[in-house]
Order: C-alpha cells, then sequence, then structure tokens
C-alpha cells in the first residue's frame, strides 16, 4: 500500500503543472490558465491536514507551424513569412490542505512573450512581460479516500480574476520603415480581459502496487464577449467589423487528459494523450470578436523524481494534430461574401514543462 500511494502522489504532484492551457501550443491558446489546472495530491498520501504543497511550474513553446484546419501552410516557412511567437511563462501555486479531501489552491503565473513577424521584407518583434491572469480552486474528493484505496475522482470549482493586462501596446514596423503604436497579438497578451469560471475532474483507478491510470478534465467558461481591444494596429475594413472581428474576443479555453504511470523506485514516468482546446463558441454568453479557434491533440511522456518532501518532474507534450477551426467571424464573413474565409494559426512541435513541488 505504502509504494501505492507514493506513486499516486508521484503522479499527482507532477500533474501540477500547464495549462493551459488551456496551456495549449501555439497561437490557438492565449495564455496560460495557471500552473494547477488538475488534481491535488492524492488523499491518502503523506499530506496531513493543514499542510501546504508549492508548485514552480516553467512553461516554454515556440510556434512557427501555421495551419488553416488541418493543413500546414508549408509555403510559409519557405518564404520566410511566417510568425514566430515564443512563450516562456511561470506559474506559482499554492495549495492548502483542509482534511483528507477538501483543498484549495491560488495559482499566480508570470509571462515573458515575444512575437516575431515581417513588414515587408524586415522582420520585427513585439514584446509583453508581467503578470497574468489569477485563479482561486476549491478541491473535493468525491470517495472516502479511507475506503476508496484503488481509485478516486476528484472535483474543482474555481475563479479566474482578470488581472492579466489585455490591452498592452508595442512598436509595430511599416513597410515604409516608420513605427507605429498599437495592441500587440492577442496570443501574447497577458490576460483576456475577462473573469471566469473554471469546472475540473480528475480521475485515477489503481490497477497495482506499481501501474496505474489517470485522467484530467479542464473547462474554463468566460462569459464576457469581447474586450474592446483592436484585433490589428492597421484599420479594419467594413466588412471586418460587420462580421465583429475587429475586435479581441474572450474566449472559453478546455483540456482533457488521459493516461498511464508507472513507478519505478523514486522515478515515476507516465505517459498520456492530450487535448487542448479552444472552443468556436463560448459556453456562456456570446462568442463574437476574433480570436483563433482550435485544438492541440498531444503525446504526453513525463518523468518525476521525488525525495523526502520535493517532486522534481518534466513534461513534454508533442503535437500529433493541430486543427484551427472557422471563427465566428470567418463564418460571417464567408456568408456576408460568398467566398470561404478560414484565417490560420501558428503553433509549436512541442512544449516543455519543468518544474518542482515542495510539501511543507
Amino acid at each position: 500500500m505504502k509504494s501505492t500511494l507514493q506513486l499516486f502522489a508521484l503522479l499527482i504532484l507532477c500533474i501540477l503543472l500547464n495549462n493551459s492551457n488551456a496551456s495549449a501550443q501555439g497561437c490557438v491558446a492565449i495564455r496560460s490558465t495557471g500552473g494547477v489546472t488538475t488534481m491535488d495530491e492524492h488523499p491518502d498520501s503523506a499530506t496531513k491536514k493543514g499542510e501546504w504543497l508549492f508548485n514552480s511550474n516553467s512553461r516554454y513553446y515556440k510556434s512557427f507551424r501555421h495551419f488553416v484546419g488541418k493543413q500546414e501552410q508549408y509555403q510559409r516557412l519557405a518564404l520566410h513569412n511566417n510568425v514566430i511567437n515564443k512563450v516562456v511563462t511561470q506559474d506559482f501555486s499554492f495549495t492548502r490542505i483542509f482534511n483528507d479531501r477538501w483543498s484549495i489552491a491560488l495559482d499566480i503565473p508570470y509571462a515573458d512573450n515575444s512575437r516575431s513577424q515581417l513588414a515587408g521584407t524586415a522582420r520585427f518583434s513585439t514584446h509583453t512581460f508581467g503578470v497574468g491572469d489569477i485563479r482561486v480552486t476549491g478541491y473535493y474528493w468525491l470517495f472516502n479516500p479511507a475506503t476508496s484505496h484503488n481509485g478516486n475522482v476528484q472535483v474543482g470549482l474555481g475563479a479566474k480574476f482578470a488581472t492579466g493586462a489585455y490591452n498592452l501596446t508595442d512598436y509595430f514596423l511599416q513597410k515604409d520603415g516608420t513605427k507605429l503604436l498599437g495592441p500587440v497579438d492577442q496570443s501574447i497578451q497577458l490576460g483576456d480581459g475577462g473573469s471566469g469560471v473554471s469546472a475540473e475532474v480528475n480521475a485515477y483507478y489503481n490497477l497495482s502496487h506499481k501501474f496505474g491510470f489517470y485522467g484530467n478534465f479542464f473547462y474554463l467558461a468566460n462569459p464576457r464577449d469581447v474586450n474592446g481591444t483592436p484585433r490589428s494596429v492597421s484599420p479594419a475594413s467594413a466588412t471586418t467589423i460587420a462580421a465583429t472581428g475587429d475586435v479581441e474576443s474572450v474566449p472559453d479555453q478546455m483540456l482533457i487528459r488521459a493516461g498511464a504511470s508507472l513507478s519505478v523506485k523514486r522515478f515515476d514516468f507516465s505517459l498520456g494523450v492530450r487535448d487542448d482546446a479552444l472552443p468556436v463558441r463560448d459556453l456562456l454568453g456570446n462568442s463574437d470578436g476574433f480570436r483563433r479557434p482550435g485544438y492541440i491533440i498531444s503525446a504526453e511522456p513525463g518523468i518525476t523524481y521525488r525525495f523526502k518532501n520535493i517532486a522534481i518532474y518534466g513534461f513534454v507534450p508533442i503535437a500529433i494534430i493541430r486543427d484551427r477551426t472557422q471563427s465566428i467571424p470567418d463564418l460571417r464573413t464567408t456568408s456576408m461574401t460568398g467566398v470561404v474565409t478560414h484565417g490560420d494559426a501558428a503553433f509549436a512541435d512541442y512544449v516543455v514543462n519543468i518544474g518542482l513541488t515542495v510539501k511543507f
């Protein structure tokens, strides 16, 4: 039993990362939704009433491959006119363990983002740096940990606050060599401008003392429609305005993960599949404004090493399927003009997540 508890303490500790998301790759996801997007430490582990968990997670990705639907736009790389996003997000989360079933977590993300693009034949970059949208989440294990040793289900309900700036500006190089101050792209803004509600379901099941399965579901609902930030530094056309594509949307985000974990001494090896998604339509409220909806299905290998009260982990989701779906403005423009409109998005090949969790 002790080794089983250690296994899932490792598993759940290492799940305390990304998100992201809602931490998806590239322009589909606006930003990380915070480090603690999935379950707390296993209730049967050594964590006691009144203890804390501190998690520090660093995430990096470089998005540079453009997709329209599932079709990669290879010509963008060949012509060197692709957009390149580099995103580094540092999440700090604090979890308070009230008892073997209840806990609450606070997540504070910081981001350092850059976006490189062309103006004529010259390449330039825009940047953002600062705190993102903070989340607070309460968690509860549905089954009594004293009797549910082989598996359990945890539910979470949280609030996401609009603490991250969503209208940051930088200077854009023009084709004539001049620079124009304007809002940076949605993909590198620090926040989305809306307060939201998050819901989570996290589960595990043991087949043996060393092997088991896990699953996570996370959804962030943003009721706000648009945040008022202009889509581009350039004036929008009448058609774009009519389709509401001239102003930034405040979209929902979703994450689904499932996989298996194997314990070998102090190491925990896991392999799973994850789906990071930004829906076309929001669960609550309208879905106007510019967004880059889509999803990324990835293979997610991971490894965790634990000693005493510290767990060190690394996870690298590797993209298998990338799909930039039509947005509401795309669909409206198609209807108004009779010409199929389908925007693109830049995706990464992989995301690197490394970090540590400390129990005190």
